[in-house]
């Protein structure tokens, strides 16, 4: 019997991926967590064949769980399900390990397929994406500006750009309030910009979802 874990702050969101799964792999298991806490809860205390995760939730640093998820539990697959835009996140969770990274937007038939191929060790990847990336076959510079930023950097411009400031960053990644100055001018230099509206509009102008899923 198939276990899997979905990762998501909606409940409606859950719920409608669960009967998804209930269908497709009968019987299957399905537990579920809502941020970061829960989510380790979860996997320390069970083993999953799938793990289904969003990008932006509460409380909840989506690319560090991801490498934990890969470090720790190296046989787990995760598949990437949000709203967030694939030309800003996709390669970055490939990186770090996903299988796959499907668009909410996505119908139940692609759901399906995406479930599909990730649980058969293989990867999924959207028509949109394949076509992204085989246009930057031979570039040596990322078309998106936030390729270049570190994982930690990426992390900051994104709680930056939510409103975030100095001291609630530092607190929520329990590092002090130097290194996030420190990320704060290596990212700024990165993407040439030199405050944070230039930053907030930047971040618009390739997408990124920062209040969405």
């Amino acid at each position: 019997m198939k276990k899997f874990l979905l990762i998501d702050d909606h409940e409606i969101v859950r719920s409608g991926v669960n009967n998804v799964l209930q269908e497709l792999f009968k019987p299957c298991e399905v537990l579920e967590a809502f941020d970061e806490k829960s989510a380790l809860t979860q996997l320390k205390a069970n083993k999953y064949d799938l793990v289904i995760m969003d990008v932006q939730m509460p409380e909840t640093d989506t690319t560090g769980l991801m490498e934990y998820i890969k470090n720790r539990y190296p046989g787990t697959r995760v598949l990437i399900f949000s709203m967030s835009p694939e030309n800003v996140y996709a390669k970055r969770f490939f990186r770090a390990g996903a299988m796959g990274f499907l668009s909410k937007n996505s119908g139940v038939t692609e759901l399906k397929k995406a479930l599909e191929l990730v649980l058969n060790d293989r990867k999924y990847i959207s028509e949109n994406l394949a076509e992204q990336l085989a246009a930057e076959i031979g570039s040596q510079q990322p078309d998106n500006p936030f390729e270049k930023l570190s994982a930690r950097e990426f992390e900051i411009a994104n709680l930056l750009m939510s409103g975030k400031s100095g001291s609630e960053i530092s607190e929520l990644l329990s590092i002090n309030s130097s290194t996030v100055g420190t990320h704060k001018a290596r990212l700024f230099e990165k993407l040439d910009v030199s405050n944070l509206p230039e930053l907030i509009e930047l971040g618009r102008l390739y997408k990124l979802n920062l209040h969405g899923s």
